[in-house]
């Protein structure tokens, strides 16, 4: 019987796949394929001779998986004075700290301004960071910010009915008031635009200047406990959440 190799050309078997992209053991992959909660290309299949190849998109309960052992994705909470680039004409710090002998050559996606803290995603995986940045995706994000003055409502439902800035209007998906203490507001925002500065232009423009600013959620991915300055690498489920977006 001829082996299973990576040059066999119908593919490799699906459950193989599964078990080397650590989504369980080949037995445990075999019965996923049986129940139906595998699809690859948008199909699901249920038999156990199934094969694939590289390029097919594998869905096993809804999530993506990544078959590629290569690929990196990682969280990275960056700290208030870093720029958003892995190298800076300037001098300035910026993201190359982060990219170690075991991450391997890495990038950011997208970006926050110097000033801004928080979520940031890093990753080698080109193809989904193209598609994450490109202007039609838009992503839901949650920032928290420290204004001067004491937001009322009424500045809350400005912010969700939408505001006119010199690029256009924008509104906020939700907004909400998190704490008050000595003439300042934490707000909570909500918002799919990635325009530059974007928050920190609403804010202003109902006359709460930010004070500070902090990502917290990008998608699927929740800064958490993640300390200042650390990175993690993203979770399975995360992965897959954020590849079913852009894919």
């Amino acid at each position: 019987m001829a082996n299973e190799t990576d040059q066999h050309p119908e593919g490799e078997r699906l459950q193989k796949v599964m078990a080397r992209a650590g989504v369980a053991s080949r037995r445990a992959s075999e019965e996923l394929i049986l129940a139906g909660r595998v699809a690859v290309n948008g199909r699901i299949v249920r038999e156990l001779g199934t094969r694939v190849r590289p390029e097919d998109r594998i869905e096993v309960a809804g999530l993506v998986i990544v078959t590629d052992p290569g690929l990196r994705y990682y969280a990275l909470n960056k700290p208030a004075g870093v720029v958003s680039t892995m190298h800076d004409e300037h001098g300035r710090p910026d993201l190359s700290r982060w990219a170690t002998a075991e991450t391997g050559r890495i990038f950011n996606v997208g970006r926050l301004d110097e000033a801004t803290r928080g979520l940031l995603l890093m990753t080698n995986d080109g193809e989904l960071a193209h598609q994450l940045m490109h202007p039609s995706f838009e992503v839901e994000k949650v920032y928290v910010a420290l204004v001067r003055g004491r937001v009322a409502p009424r500045d809350l439902a400005r912010l969700r009915q939408g505001v006119e800035l010199e690029d256009g209007p924008i509104r906020a998906d939700a907004a909400r008031v998190l704490d008050r203490a000595d003439g300042r507001t934490l707000v909570e925002i909500h918002l799919h635009s990635g325009r530059n500065r974007i928050v920190r232009r609403m804010l202003a423009h109902i006359g709460h200047p930010v004070l500070e600013l902090t990502r917290r959620r990008i998608g699927p991915v929740r800064l958490g406990a993640l300390p200042e300055g650390e990175m993690r690498p993203l979770t399975a489920e995360e992965v897959g959440r954020l590849l079913r977006l852009g894919r």
